[in-house]
């Protein structure tokens, strides 16, 4: 059943900010379902009841919910209304791992191997890594789940000539931590952020419906030796997961 969430969510309206007030209310969700006040399942009240509640017009208040929505923080269901999906996992774009990440957030990430063989690169990889003569690859993907909820598929593709890759040792550790405790010293990496729909195979294994969006990241680390060290393809649950970057003017 539904978590009924009644009149208790308390969402502050400035009208002599200059923020919006669509943008208020956008803002007043987020931090109750970060902060746990609104959890995963929770219903909120209708629109009306909710617009009338807060003194704003019904075309602000589903200008609000529209962008919940699309933001994928909140979903409507007919014959329930409108519920929250999940607290997101937000990771700033800075050179770190997503078991770094979640652990610093007091997290408890658990990792699942599903494919590891060690061997010699495909053309794209070697050139991808800039592969010496002689060194070849650990070649693994993983299914990373917090809280017992699948949240990231990740292929990844490491150097050999660093140190040694064991399934235990992806189960236990984040791929960086393995690094670091070899003695690598991230200094780059080069990173594209994209969107694809899950096929039915990443359907199955992050538990959403065929079709559904996934974020997408690949990303080719550099040491401080100027080594290109590790290159990965990894996809993302959209409704569990996002991005957060500031940006400065120059």
């Amino acid at each position: 059943m539904p978590k009924e969430t009644g009149l208790e969510l308390n969402i502050p309206i400035d009208r002599s900010s200059p923020v919006p007030l669509y943008h208020q209310v956008v803002q007043g969700i987020e931090g109750a379902i970060r902060s746990g006040t609104l959890e995963s399942g929770s219903r909120l009240e209708n629109e009306i009841e909710l617009a009338s509640r807060l003194n704003l017009s019904r075309p602000t208040m589903r200008k609000a919910m529209d962008e919940l929505v699309r933001s994928g923080l909140l979903v409507r269901k007919r014959g329930v209304g409108t519920q929250v999906v999940s607290n997101q996992v937000r990771r700033n774009l800075e050179l770190s791992s997503l078991f770094d990440d979640l652990q610093r957030t007091g997290q408890k990430p658990a990792t699942e191997v599903l494919e590891f063989r060690h061997g010699k690169a495909d053309t794209a990889v070697a050139r991808s890594l800039d592969l010496p003569a002689g060194v070849n690859v650990y070649h693994f993907t993983r299914l990373r789940s917090v809280d017992g909820k699948p949240l990231a598929l990740m292929e990844n593709w490491v150097r050999d000539d660093i140190t040694e890759i064991t399934e235990d040792s992806l189960r236990r550790l984040g791929l960086y931590q393995i690094l670091r405790d070899a003695g690598v010293n991230f200094r780059l990496a080069t990173q594209r952020i994209g969107a694809v729909v899950a096929d039915d195979r990443q359907a199955k294994l992050l538990t959403t419906e065929p079709g559904s969006a996934l974020v997408t990241m690949e990303r080719t680390a550099v040491d401080d030796a100027g080594r290109n060290v590790e290159t990965g393809h990894h996809v993302y649950r959209a409704d569990s997961y996002s991005f957060e970057m500031t940006l400065v003017q120059r």
